[in-house]
Protein backbone atom coordinates (compact mmCIF):
# COMPACT_ATOMS: atom_id res chain seq x y z
CA UNK A 1 0.00 0.00 0.00
CA UNK A 2 1.33 3.40 -1.14
CA UNK A 3 2.55 5.91 1.42
CA UNK A 4 2.13 9.41 1.55
CA UNK A 5 3.61 10.00 5.48
CA UNK A 6 5.36 13.74 4.98
CA UNK A 7 1.51 14.71 4.08
CA UNK A 8 -0.89 12.01 5.14
CA UNK A 9 0.52 10.79 8.22
CA UNK A 10 -0.44 7.03 9.00
CA UNK A 11 -3.57 7.58 6.91
CA UNK A 12 -3.66 6.23 3.69
CA UNK A 13 -2.69 8.21 0.88
CA UNK A 14 -5.79 8.20 -1.34
CA UNK A 15 -9.24 8.74 0.88
CA UNK A 16 -10.30 5.58 1.66
CA UNK A 17 -13.19 3.67 -1.01
CA UNK A 18 -16.91 3.56 0.14
CA UNK A 19 -18.32 1.35 -1.73
CA UNK A 20 -16.97 -2.02 -3.16
CA UNK A 21 -16.52 -2.08 -7.06
CA UNK A 22 -15.00 -5.83 -7.23
CA UNK A 23 -18.16 -7.11 -9.05
CA UNK A 24 -21.91 -7.52 -8.20
CA UNK A 25 -21.36 -10.66 -5.22
CA UNK A 26 -19.28 -8.04 -3.12
CA UNK A 27 -22.40 -5.97 -2.97
CA UNK A 28 -23.34 -8.08 -0.50
CA UNK A 29 -20.70 -6.96 2.23
CA UNK A 30 -21.76 -2.85 1.63
CA UNK A 31 -25.65 -4.03 2.18
CA UNK A 32 -24.60 -5.64 5.22
CA UNK A 33 -22.32 -3.77 6.66
CA UNK A 34 -24.71 -0.31 6.16
CA UNK A 35 -27.18 -2.33 7.68
CA UNK A 36 -25.13 -3.99 10.84
CA UNK A 37 -26.25 -1.16 13.21
CA UNK A 38 -29.90 -2.02 12.78
CA UNK A 39 -29.60 -6.36 12.55
CA UNK A 40 -27.40 -5.97 15.94
CA UNK A 41 -30.49 -4.65 17.87
CA UNK A 42 -32.25 -7.88 16.94
CA UNK A 43 -32.02 -11.18 18.51
CA UNK A 44 -31.75 -13.26 15.50
CA UNK A 45 -28.65 -11.18 13.64
CA UNK A 46 -25.96 -14.09 14.34
CA UNK A 47 -28.92 -16.34 12.67
CA UNK A 48 -29.20 -14.03 9.22
CA UNK A 49 -25.10 -13.64 9.58
CA UNK A 50 -24.69 -16.94 9.22
CA UNK A 51 -26.30 -17.26 5.89
CA UNK A 52 -24.78 -14.65 4.17
CA UNK A 53 -22.53 -15.42 1.00
CA UNK A 54 -19.21 -13.36 1.08
CA UNK A 55 -17.12 -14.62 -1.80
CA UNK A 56 -13.65 -14.57 -1.34
CA UNK A 57 -11.05 -11.85 -2.15
CA UNK A 58 -10.59 -12.49 -5.69
CA UNK A 59 -7.33 -12.52 -5.92
CA UNK A 60 -4.01 -14.33 -5.19
CA UNK A 61 -2.71 -11.19 -3.92
CA UNK A 62 -3.39 -7.40 -3.43
CA UNK A 63 -2.41 -5.20 -6.78
CA UNK A 64 -1.47 -1.62 -5.66
CA UNK A 65 -4.12 -0.03 -7.57
CA UNK A 66 -6.91 -2.19 -5.46
CA UNK A 67 -5.71 -1.17 -1.67
CA UNK A 68 -8.41 0.80 -1.06
CA UNK A 69 -11.03 -1.75 -2.01
CA UNK A 70 -8.99 -4.71 -0.17
CA UNK A 71 -8.61 -1.95 2.98
CA UNK A 72 -12.99 -1.63 2.72
CA UNK A 73 -13.53 -5.58 2.33
CA UNK A 74 -11.20 -5.75 5.42
CA UNK A 75 -13.30 -3.16 7.21
CA UNK A 76 -16.53 -4.74 6.46
CA UNK A 77 -15.39 -8.38 7.40
CA UNK A 78 -14.22 -7.07 10.42
CA UNK A 79 -17.24 -5.45 11.94
CA UNK A 80 -19.37 -8.04 10.72
CA UNK A 81 -17.43 -10.47 13.00
CA UNK A 82 -16.75 -8.33 15.94
CA UNK A 83 -20.17 -7.81 15.82
CA UNK A 84 -21.50 -11.10 15.39
CA UNK A 85 -18.74 -12.30 18.07
CA UNK A 86 -19.81 -9.59 20.69
CA UNK A 87 -23.74 -8.96 19.77
CA UNK A 88 -24.60 -6.54 22.73
CA UNK A 89 -27.16 -8.64 25.02
CA UNK A 90 -26.80 -12.03 23.36
CA UNK A 91 -25.48 -15.06 25.18
CA UNK A 92 -21.13 -15.25 24.66
CA UNK A 93 -20.03 -16.27 21.67
CA UNK A 94 -17.00 -18.26 20.55
CA UNK A 95 -16.89 -19.52 17.28
CA UNK A 96 -16.91 -17.65 14.17
CA UNK A 97 -19.12 -18.96 11.34
CA UNK A 98 -17.16 -20.11 8.17
CA UNK A 99 -18.84 -17.91 5.87
CA UNK A 100 -17.10 -14.99 7.28
CA UNK A 101 -14.34 -16.57 9.24
CA UNK A 102 -12.57 -17.54 5.82
CA UNK A 103 -12.89 -15.03 3.70
CA UNK A 104 -11.69 -12.86 6.71
CA UNK A 105 -8.58 -14.71 7.39
CA UNK A 106 -7.85 -14.84 3.66
CA UNK A 107 -7.77 -10.88 3.09
CA UNK A 108 -6.22 -10.66 6.52
CA UNK A 109 -3.22 -12.97 5.48
CA UNK A 110 -2.65 -10.68 2.09
CA UNK A 111 -2.67 -7.64 4.47
CA UNK A 112 -0.55 -9.65 6.81
CA UNK A 113 -2.77 -8.98 10.09
CA UNK A 114 -4.53 -11.00 12.30
CA UNK A 115 -7.47 -11.59 11.50
CA UNK A 116 -9.60 -9.24 13.47
CA UNK A 117 -11.21 -5.56 13.51
CA UNK A 118 -8.30 -2.93 14.91
CA UNK A 119 -7.17 0.54 14.59
CA UNK A 120 -6.21 0.43 10.87
CA UNK A 121 -10.08 -1.18 9.93
CA UNK A 122 -11.64 1.16 12.83
CA UNK A 123 -10.61 4.31 11.87
CA UNK A 124 -7.32 4.87 9.65
CA UNK A 125 -9.46 2.83 6.42
CA UNK A 126 -12.95 3.67 8.04
CA UNK A 127 -13.58 8.01 6.99
CA UNK A 128 -14.60 10.04 4.21
CA UNK A 129 -14.68 13.43 3.29
CA UNK A 130 -17.67 15.59 3.01
CA UNK A 131 -15.56 17.97 0.64
CA UNK A 132 -12.30 16.38 -1.02
CA UNK A 133 -10.83 20.27 -1.65
CA UNK A 134 -11.11 20.47 2.18
CA UNK A 135 -8.38 19.12 4.64
CA UNK A 136 -9.14 15.83 6.69
CA UNK A 137 -10.64 17.52 9.80
CA UNK A 138 -13.65 17.66 12.13
CA UNK A 139 -16.40 18.80 10.16
CA UNK A 140 -15.11 17.84 7.19
CA UNK A 141 -15.27 13.70 7.69
CA UNK A 142 -17.46 11.46 8.70
CA UNK A 143 -17.34 7.44 9.11
CA UNK A 144 -18.02 4.76 6.54
CA UNK A 145 -19.03 1.97 9.00
CA UNK A 146 -20.30 1.66 12.03
CA UNK A 147 -21.69 -0.98 14.97
CA UNK A 148 -24.36 1.19 16.07
CA UNK A 149 -26.77 4.39 15.56
CA UNK A 150 -25.26 6.79 17.96
CA UNK A 151 -23.24 9.85 16.92
CA UNK A 152 -21.00 9.11 19.90
CA UNK A 153 -19.19 6.23 17.82
CA UNK A 154 -18.97 8.53 14.59
CA UNK A 155 -17.40 10.97 16.86
CA UNK A 156 -14.69 8.70 18.70
CA UNK A 157 -13.58 7.46 15.34
CA UNK A 158 -13.51 10.92 13.78
CA UNK A 159 -11.50 12.19 16.71
CA UNK A 160 -8.56 9.83 15.99
CA UNK A 161 -8.75 9.98 12.64
CA UNK A 162 -8.16 14.13 12.88
CA UNK A 163 -5.16 13.34 15.11
CA UNK A 164 -3.93 10.69 12.70
CA UNK A 165 -4.45 13.62 10.11
CA UNK A 166 -2.31 15.88 12.16
CA UNK A 167 0.60 13.86 12.99
CA UNK A 168 1.96 14.27 9.20
CA UNK A 169 3.57 17.24 10.69
CA UNK A 170 5.27 14.54 13.01
CA UNK A 171 6.12 12.02 10.39
CA UNK A 172 7.46 15.09 8.21
CA UNK A 173 9.89 16.02 10.80
CA UNK A 174 10.99 12.98 11.81
CA UNK A 175 11.96 11.69 7.59
CA UNK A 176 13.95 14.92 7.13
CA UNK A 177 16.03 14.13 9.72
CA UNK A 178 17.31 11.05 7.73
CA UNK A 179 21.45 10.91 6.85
CA UNK A 180 23.61 13.99 8.22
CA UNK A 181 21.53 16.43 9.72
CA UNK A 182 22.86 19.37 11.65
CA UNK A 183 21.40 20.39 15.58
CA UNK A 184 20.05 23.14 14.04
CA UNK A 185 17.88 20.46 11.54
CA UNK A 186 17.24 18.61 14.92
CA UNK A 187 15.73 21.50 16.78
CA UNK A 188 13.58 22.66 13.54
CA UNK A 189 12.01 19.29 13.91
CA UNK A 190 11.73 19.01 16.81
CA UNK A 191 9.98 22.49 17.13
CA UNK A 192 7.38 21.31 14.66
CA UNK A 193 6.86 17.88 16.63
CA UNK A 194 5.93 19.72 19.72
CA UNK A 195 3.32 22.08 17.20
CA UNK A 196 1.91 18.96 15.93
CA UNK A 197 1.62 17.65 19.55
CA UNK A 198 0.15 20.88 20.97
CA UNK A 199 -3.01 20.32 17.84
CA UNK A 200 -3.19 16.90 18.42
CA UNK A 201 -3.42 17.40 22.17
CA UNK A 202 -6.16 19.97 21.69
CA UNK A 203 -8.09 17.52 19.55
CA UNK A 204 -7.90 14.89 21.87
CA UNK A 205 -9.69 16.97 24.58
CA UNK A 206 -12.41 17.59 22.00
CA UNK A 207 -13.85 13.85 23.31
CA UNK A 208 -16.15 14.98 25.67
CA UNK A 209 -18.46 17.00 23.13
CA UNK A 210 -19.97 14.95 21.43
CA UNK A 211 -19.35 11.49 23.16
CA UNK A 212 -21.29 9.89 26.36
CA UNK A 213 -19.26 8.15 28.64
CA UNK A 214 -22.61 5.74 29.72
CA UNK A 215 -23.03 5.34 25.60
CA UNK A 216 -19.72 4.91 24.81
CA UNK A 217 -19.19 2.09 28.11
CA UNK A 218 -22.56 0.42 27.06
CA UNK A 219 -23.51 0.43 23.46
CA UNK A 220 -20.75 0.15 21.37
CA UNK A 221 -17.62 -0.25 23.71
CA UNK A 222 -18.10 -3.98 23.46
CA UNK A 223 -18.16 -4.20 19.72
CA UNK A 224 -15.05 -3.34 19.69
CA UNK A 225 -13.42 -5.60 22.59
CA UNK A 226 -10.98 -8.95 22.21
CA UNK A 227 -11.56 -12.10 20.56
CA UNK A 228 -11.29 -15.21 23.67
CA UNK A 229 -11.02 -18.47 22.61
CA UNK A 230 -12.84 -17.89 19.55
CA UNK A 231 -12.93 -20.40 16.57
CA UNK A 232 -12.86 -19.73 13.39
CA UNK A 233 -15.16 -22.26 11.54
CA UNK A 234 -13.17 -23.89 8.44
CA UNK A 235 -9.89 -22.63 8.93
CA UNK A 236 -8.71 -23.84 12.13
CA UNK A 237 -10.17 -25.84 15.15
CA UNK A 238 -8.60 -24.90 18.02
CA UNK A 239 -9.82 -21.75 19.65
CA UNK A 240 -7.77 -18.11 19.46
CA UNK A 241 -7.76 -15.21 21.26
CA UNK A 242 -6.60 -11.50 19.97
CA UNK A 243 -7.02 -8.30 20.96
CA UNK A 244 -9.13 -5.77 20.23
CA UNK A 245 -9.41 -2.59 18.53
CA UNK A 246 -7.47 0.07 20.76
CA UNK A 247 -5.92 3.40 19.86
CA UNK A 248 -2.63 1.45 21.03
CA UNK A 249 -2.09 0.00 17.86
CA UNK A 250 -1.72 3.46 16.21
CA UNK A 251 1.88 4.09 15.44
CA UNK A 252 2.03 7.88 16.18
CA UNK A 253 3.15 7.24 19.75
CA UNK A 254 5.51 4.28 19.33
CA UNK A 255 7.17 6.22 16.05
CA UNK A 256 7.66 8.88 18.83
CA UNK A 257 8.65 6.74 21.60
CA UNK A 258 11.29 5.15 18.84
CA UNK A 259 12.53 8.37 17.75
CA UNK A 260 13.12 10.18 21.10
CA UNK A 261 15.02 6.82 22.27
CA UNK A 262 12.57 6.58 25.51
CA UNK A 263 14.19 3.81 27.53
CA UNK A 264 10.81 1.77 28.52
CA UNK A 265 11.55 -0.58 30.96
CA UNK A 266 10.73 -4.34 29.62
CA UNK A 267 8.39 -5.89 31.47
CA UNK A 268 4.67 -7.42 30.58
CA UNK A 269 3.54 -3.73 29.90
CA UNK A 270 5.83 -2.97 27.37
CA UNK A 271 5.70 -6.43 25.83
CA UNK A 272 2.35 -6.29 25.66
CA UNK A 273 2.77 -2.94 23.96
CA UNK A 274 5.05 -3.92 21.29
CA UNK A 275 2.43 -7.03 20.77
CA UNK A 276 -0.14 -4.13 19.54
CA UNK A 277 2.52 -3.53 16.33
CA UNK A 278 1.42 -7.03 15.06
CA UNK A 279 -1.89 -5.32 14.44
CA UNK A 280 -0.30 -2.42 12.42
CA UNK A 281 -0.72 -2.12 9.23
CA UNK A 282 2.77 -3.81 8.11
CA UNK A 283 4.07 -0.64 6.31
CA UNK A 284 3.38 0.80 9.72
CA UNK A 285 5.59 -1.52 11.90
CA UNK A 286 8.24 -1.16 8.63
CA UNK A 287 8.62 2.36 9.26
CA UNK A 288 8.89 1.82 13.21
CA UNK A 289 11.90 -0.08 12.80
CA UNK A 290 13.28 2.40 10.59
CA UNK A 291 12.96 5.20 13.02
CA UNK A 292 14.36 2.78 15.60
CA UNK A 293 17.66 2.73 13.80
CA UNK A 294 17.75 6.51 13.27
CA UNK A 295 20.64 7.81 15.65
CA UNK A 296 19.80 9.09 19.17
CA UNK A 297 19.12 12.86 19.12
CA UNK A 298 19.23 14.07 22.19
CA UNK A 299 23.01 14.68 22.03
CA UNK A 300 22.44 17.36 19.73
CA UNK A 301 19.39 18.55 20.46
CA UNK A 302 18.55 21.89 22.21
CA UNK A 303 17.77 20.80 25.41
CA UNK A 304 14.26 22.95 25.87
CA UNK A 305 13.24 21.38 22.37
CA UNK A 306 14.00 17.89 23.27
CA UNK A 307 12.41 18.12 26.76
CA UNK A 308 9.21 20.11 25.45
CA UNK A 309 8.50 17.44 22.87
CA UNK A 310 8.82 15.10 25.87
CA UNK A 311 6.45 16.82 28.08
CA UNK A 312 3.30 17.03 25.72
CA UNK A 313 3.83 13.02 24.80
CA UNK A 314 3.32 12.87 28.46
CA UNK A 315 0.34 15.04 28.67
CA UNK A 316 -0.94 13.66 25.82
CA UNK A 317 -1.22 10.27 27.78
CA UNK A 318 -2.40 12.39 30.43
CA UNK A 319 -5.51 13.35 28.90
CA UNK A 320 -5.58 9.60 27.63
CA UNK A 321 -5.43 8.19 31.34
CA UNK A 322 -7.91 10.57 32.45
CA UNK A 323 -10.30 9.74 29.57
CA UNK A 324 -9.78 6.04 30.31
CA UNK A 325 -10.96 7.52 33.94
CA UNK A 326 -13.67 8.68 32.77
CA UNK A 327 -15.25 6.10 30.26
CA UNK A 328 -13.96 2.92 31.78
CA UNK A 329 -12.51 3.10 35.11
CA UNK A 330 -15.52 4.62 36.71
CA UNK A 331 -17.81 2.16 35.36
CA UNK A 332 -16.17 -1.26 36.19
CA UNK A 333 -13.62 -2.88 37.74
CA UNK A 334 -11.87 -3.97 34.62
CA UNK A 335 -8.42 -2.90 34.75
CA UNK A 336 -8.06 -3.49 31.15
CA UNK A 337 -8.95 -1.66 28.05
CA UNK A 338 -10.64 -2.55 25.19
CA UNK A 339 -7.79 -3.64 23.48
CA UNK A 340 -7.36 -6.32 26.56
CA UNK A 341 -4.88 -3.15 27.69
CA UNK A 342 -3.84 -3.29 31.39
CA UNK A 343 -4.16 0.59 30.46
CA UNK A 344 -4.14 2.68 34.26
CA UNK A 345 -0.62 1.00 35.28
CA UNK A 346 0.54 1.07 31.90
CA UNK A 347 -0.04 4.68 31.49
CA UNK A 348 1.17 5.71 34.72
CA UNK A 349 4.33 4.13 33.63
CA UNK A 350 4.83 5.61 30.26
CA UNK A 351 4.33 8.70 31.56
CA UNK A 352 6.90 8.60 34.15
CA UNK A 353 9.38 7.14 31.72
CA UNK A 354 9.02 9.77 29.15
CA UNK A 355 9.20 12.42 31.53
CA UNK A 356 12.13 10.31 33.24
CA UNK A 357 13.74 10.91 29.44
CA UNK A 358 14.31 14.45 29.73
CA UNK A 359 18.09 16.39 29.74
CA UNK A 360 16.92 18.97 32.25
CA UNK A 361 16.26 15.82 34.99
CA UNK A 362 13.08 14.53 34.30
CA UNK A 363 10.85 17.13 36.42
CA UNK A 364 6.98 17.66 35.38
CA UNK A 365 3.30 16.95 36.45
CA UNK A 366 3.21 13.50 38.06
CA UNK A 367 -0.22 11.66 37.35
CA UNK A 368 -2.41 11.37 40.58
Amino acid sequence: MKQCYATRGFLPCQDPATELVLGEPYAVLDTVGNSLPSLLLEKDARNYLRRVFVPDWPYINIPDDLWPQACLYYVRLGFIASGYINQIGQPNCHSLPANLARPLCKIAKLMQRPPILSYDGYALFNWRRFDIRKPVQLGNIDTIQNFVHLYDEHWFILVHIEIEALAADILDAVLSLQGEVQPRDVDAALDKIAMAMTSIIQVLQRIPERMSDELYFSKFRPYIGQFQEVVYEGVNIDPISYRGETGAQSSIMPLLTEFMKIPHQDNRLTRHLYDMRQYMPVDHRVMLEQVRAMPDVKTVANSDKFDAVLELMACFREVHYHWAIKYIARRCNDQQGTGGTPYMRWLKFLIEETRGHKKSGGKGTVVA
